[in-house]
């Protein structure tokens, strides 16, 4: 069994299922695809919950969705070295604890950290061993699309999250080695057996 590791306080612990580190603009069906998965092989995942600055979302939860945490709470985290990655974005700070990843790897599922593309180069340079997947919509026109069709987006809510769209496209045309692998989520279907069929030999290992 091929194993990949996380180091925590200096110490290497073996994880027997490569993390996946899952990234992409909102709009591009990356939570849909995820969400399904997750329901579909209930004992194979667990949702690296990240830390973040910003204020709840309605209907979010503490501890599912987000650690709501205070900035200065946060700013001492990221002194004392407990995040894997910590990133800005729109104003607030996201992280992803050492200290929750080591909690899934303990428990044998894969673990799953959904992460901003500035967060993504960040791991890269840490020692987690992780699959790179890149979900995202066929073009900008579309996202632009889907996020309209959602009513929850101001017009500059809707800007902003287009140009951080395009930004991110632009570096990962700039550095095709980013993502191992990129799904263009033109067709749900596809899309998401593309996704499942990446992880077939450790949801075997998983759902047993």
């Amino acid at each position: 069994m091929k194993l990949t590791s996380v180091i925590f306080n200096n110490i290497v612990r073996k994880m027997p299922c490569r993390p996946i580190v899952l990234s992409g603009p909102s709009g591009g069906g990356k939570s849909t695809i995820l969400t399904r998965a997750m329901k579909e092989y209930p004992k194979s995942f667990a949702f690296s919950v990240s830390h973040t600055t910003r204020q709840p979302r309605a209907g979010e939860e503490h501890g599912k969705h987000y650690f709501f945490t205070e900035r200065e709470k946060m700013q001492e985290m990221v002194k004392n070295g407990e995040f894997l990655e910590h990133a800005t974005f729109s104003g607030n700070l996201y992280g992803t604890s050492k200290r929750t990843v080591l909690e899934i790897e303990n428990s044998g599922k894969i673990c799953v950290l959904d992460i901003e593309l500035q967060g993504v180069r960040n791991i890269k340079n840490s020692h987690l061993d992780a699959r790179y997947i890149l979900i995202r919509a066929p073009s900008i026109k579309l996202l632009e699309e889907r996020l309209r069709a959602r009513g929850t987006e101001t017009e500059e809510t809707l800007k902003n999250r287009l140009k951080h769209a395009e930004e991110d496209l632009v570096e990962i045309e700039r550095d095709p080695t980013l993502f191992d692998k990129v799904i263009v989520n033109d067709d749900l279907e596809r899309a998401y057996k593309e996704f499942v069929d990446l992880l077939r030999e450790d949801l075997e290992k998983t759902s047993k």
